[in-house]
């Protein structure tokens, strides 16, 4: 196999868009995003709620926009794209992570994949025979599963942050897409998540003109993510076309042998890039590649959430309960999740975790991010004062409530009932 480049950099809000500029050239963007085709900026959104490291950074969302402008790219083939998940509320994440602030201020398309008027289509129509060599899809979904049509011939260029993760240790550019390609009940294919991810990225060779990664590792996330973890400054920013690559080079910046995570492994294997360090070409900031953060990863202290999840998954409560996922009784485990993070681990302990990221230079640009004027390099000034959100305690507790009901209102097992009725 020969070798693929990863490209990584130290960088500073004073720097971060010239930073973000280079970075891109660096891994070769404009050999593989195609000028004259539309490009989806896949934005990663783990947690409604603003939490350090856990979703697309505005800098880095308006770094790699900025980059395109200033490279010919036409804004006008250039858009935001979100989808859903039956415990996240999209656009209220864009907004509580002010994604939304920037594509406005770009005049870019802000697409949600769910809304009325976007396709999805038979992944048979698709891709074809490629299905025949699917790990696991055709045994999770036998009746076969729907993907969004206007991927068909898209660029996509995903946005993840640097975390790890409670079902796949680490998590990146591959588990960026499946928030992308899969539909609510995406949820099925967690039993084997990792095979998920090496199907996915087959479609995604398949579907797409060119696909390519930029990783913000600005805050980094340990512990069982991608929610509630440790977040950490680390001011490290990557990119490439090779998204296994990309995410090997993650991993073990976090400590981590890329080779023992299984999908990486296994995509490894099939051909699909390249997951043995020794093998990538880092380019860049030569020192940055060679640190090791030494994080504990997501299964030494987990969450009573995310021990119920593996026991549930993997452990003695499959049996008895994995089965009810698959039904009309799914909505009682999105409840559950909702009422565990968004009512009781939000309030009462992210503002405890986050004290020291806010208390950063990436937590004043954050807090001050409406309100500042950066220049062509970055931003000359983020303020003094250390963020403080308004969403915490009693007002995200209340703020809950509100998902809590959104959540059952449109859990897609009752959505479909609804929809057969209407017939």
């Amino acid at each position: 196999m020969s070798k693929c480049k990863v490209a990584i950099l130290k960088t500073t809000p004073r720097t971060v868009l010239s930073d973000y500029h280079e970075l891109l050239n660096l891994a070769g963007y404009q050999d593989v995003v195609a000028r004259d085709a539309d490009t989806a900026l896949k934005v990663n959104i783990s947690w409604h709620f603003f939490f350090p490291a856990s979703s697309t950074t505005p800098w880095q969302l308006d770094g790699v926009i900025r980059a395109m402008k200033a490279d010919g790219y036409d804004p006008n083939l250039i858009h935001a794209c979100h989808n859903r998940t039956v415990v996240i509320d999209a656009r209220l994440g864009e907004r509580e992570n002010k994604q939304v602030n920037v594509v406005e201020a770009h005049g870019l398309r802000n697409i949600h994949l769910y809304d009325d008027g976007n396709e999805w289509i038979p992944v048979g129509e698709a891709v074809g025979d490629l299905t025949k060599k699917f790990l696991c899809l055709n045994q999770v979904y036998p009746d076969g599963f729907m993907i969004p049509k206007r991927f068909l011939g898209e660029n996509i260029i995903h946005l993840p942050t640097v975390k790890t993760h409670v079902f796949t240790q680490t998590t990146g550019a591959m588990k960026n897409a499946f928030g992308g390609l899969l539909n609510e009940r995406r949820h099925w294919t967690h039993p084997v998540i990792h095979e998920t991810l090496v199907d996915l990225l087959m479609i995604q060779k398949k579907i797409h003109r060119g696909v390519f990664a930029v990783m913000d590792g600005t805050f980094a996330g340990d512990g069982p993510g991608p929610r509630c973890m440790v977040p950490q400054v680390k001011n490290v920013i990557l990119a490439s076309a090779d998204q296994v690559a990309i995410d090997a080079v993650a991993a073990k910046l976090m400590g981590f042998d890329p080779l023992s995570i299984k999908f990486i492994r296994l995509a490894h294997d099939a051909g699909l890039g390249c997951g043995d360090p020794r093998e990538i070409e880092l380019v860049g900031d030569q020192d940055a590649a060679r640190e090791n953060w030494h994080f504990d990863g997501p299964y030494k202290k987990m969450t009573f959430a995310s021990r119920m999840q593996h026991q549930i998954y993997w452990g003695p409560l499959k049996g008895p309960i994995e089965w009810s996922l698959k039904t009309v009784l799914a909505p009682w485990a999105y409840v559950a999740s909702v009422v565990y993070h968004d009512s009781l681990w939000y309030p009462l302990k992210a503002k405890s975790a986050m004290r020291t990221a806010l208390a950063s230079d990436w937590g004043r640009l954050f807090q001050n991010w409406e309100t500042l004027t950066p220049d062509a390099q970055g931003f000359p000034q983020v303020g003094d004062a250390p963020a403080e959100l308004k969403t915490t305690g009693a007002a995200a507790f209340a703020r809950s409530l509100g998902i809590l009901g959104t959540c059952v209102r449109e859990a897609p097992e009752f959505a479909a009932r609804k929809r057969r009725a209407a017939r």
